[in-house]
């Protein structure tokens, strides 16, 4: 039993036409490295949507970053690891995403068998 936060970036909105494959390549190729580089982090996971249910808002991206606590999360956000990663969001989603994205910071109670 283990006790954590974790940020999710939710990226709602649409893919351009036929870039699925290429948003996807450039999320990892262009964008984890430095998500994974932020201070704190325990954990990062991209997941990237393949269903959904009938009605249900498009989001084809969900960023999920496990922190030990809340402090952990404010020292990820202030740091240039952030910076330089929010710069390359923002040039993977000029190029391929029509959408928002909202932030949620949960607390977590996690049994692993």
């Amino acid at each position: 039993n283990t006790m954590s936060v974790i940020r999710y970036a939710v990226f709602e909105g649409t893919v351009k036409d036929g870039n699925t494959d290429a948003f996807r390549s450039a999320i990892l190729t262009d964008v984890l490295p430095h998500w994974r580089t932020f201070p704190g982090a325990l954990a990062v996971r991209v997941c990237f949507e393949n269903e959904r249910d009938p009605g249900s808002a498009e989001i084809p991206l969900v960023l999920a970053i496990t922190y030990p606590n809340r402090a952990a999360v404010d020292i990820a956000l202030a740091s240039p690891a952030r910076a330089a990663a929010k710069a390359a969001t923002e040039a993977v989603l000029a190029r391929y995403f029509l959408g928002h994205i909202h932030h949620h910071i949960t607390e977590v109670t996690e049994w692993v068998a």
